[in-house]
Formats: structure tokens, sequence, C-alpha cells
């Protein structure tokens, strides 16, 4: 069994303020995902791996410039998920990896990064298996929070604030409530 935390101490010095903000987003995403998947236990999703990943999705962020949550890296904050990958990667953790990237947004496409000028590979990044779609959905209900603590957001801020990256994330987000249930 991995320790996701030891691979988060790899990168994070304990009691920081990136750490404290990476482990709080992280259990408050861990705890959603599990709800969600308990919701489609028909479905038989890796409930170890939903909790591993969950903890490392947003394990790049401390490459970008995101001084608000401890971050002194170069990148913007945006690149945190490709950048995720590629440390994952290296680890021998492809699935994981997978995840990191695939969860920024509801999935970016190579067609948003061409049109918005993003600064990412051009490439798809779409949460693909059921796990990525798990750990992306239970992600949008929380912020990263300096203090390590995450509170819930409400369904309606969540569908507010994708309404500006087009109605077909609004869509994807609405079928996730609809599958996922919680």
């Amino acid at each position: 069994m991995m320790d996701p935390v030891k691979i988060i101490r790899k990168y994070y010095e304990p009691g920081s303020s990136a750490y404290e903000t990476l482990i709080g987003h992280g259990l408050s995403v861990s705890r959603k995902a599990a709800e969600a998947a308990l919701n489609v236990s028909h479905l038989n999703p890796d409930m170890e791996f939903i909790r591993e990943a969950a903890m490392l999705h947003d394990i790049g962020i401390f490459l970008t410039d995101t001084p608000e949550l401890g971050c002194r890296g170069d990148l913007p904050y945006i690149c945190h998920g490709y950048l995720g990958k590629a440390l994952l990667l290296e680890m021998g953790l492809p699935r994981h990896a997978r995840v990191c990237e695939n969860h920024v947004g509801v999935g970016i496409t190579v067609g948003d990064i061409r049109k918005n000028g993003l600064p990412l590979p051009e490439r798809d990044m779409i949460p693909e298996t059921l796990e990525e779609r798990i750990i992306c959905y239970a992600d949008k209900f929380f912020s990263k929070n300096p203090n390590g603590s995450s509170e819930e957001k409400p369904l309606e801020h969540i569908i507010q604030g994708l309404k500006p990256y087009g109605e077909d994330k609004v869509s994807r987000f609405l079928n996730w409530v609809e599958i996922f249930g919680c």
C-alpha cells in the first residue's frame, strides 16, 4: 500500500503553508470522492486508488507561482496538473499521474488550450476513467485554503464558476452530479 503523505513530504515541508493547504484540501477531496464512489459502488470503483490519488492530485502546485498558497514556483497555477503528472510518472505512478493532469477544471481539451492561449501542452486533459471522474468531481467542491481547512461549496456556486468556461463544462459537471449524486 502506497502512502500519499510520504510522497507529499518529499516535495513539501511539513508545517509549511503549502503543505497544510495540500493536506487539508486532499483530505476534503478524498472524503467527498469516497462518498461519490460509494454512490456508484455497483461500478466497482477502486477505493484505495481513489483515496491515494485524491491526496496527490494537486502535488504539482509547489512548482507554480501561487504565493497565497505558499508556492513560489515559476509557472502559472493552471500548469499544476501536468507538472504533478511529471512528478508522479517519475515515481512510477502512471494512474495517479493521469489524475493530476486530467482534474483541472472539469477537463481541458486541445481546443480549450488553443482558443484561450493556455500555457499547457497541446493535448486533451480530460478525466476518462471512473476514478478520474470521481476525483475531478469531488475536487470542484473545495477551494484550497492556506489554513488547511475546507468548507464545501454549494452546487450553485460551482455551476456559476464553470459558466465562463462554457456550457459544455457545466453540462459535464451536471452529468457527474446525476451519476455520483452527492
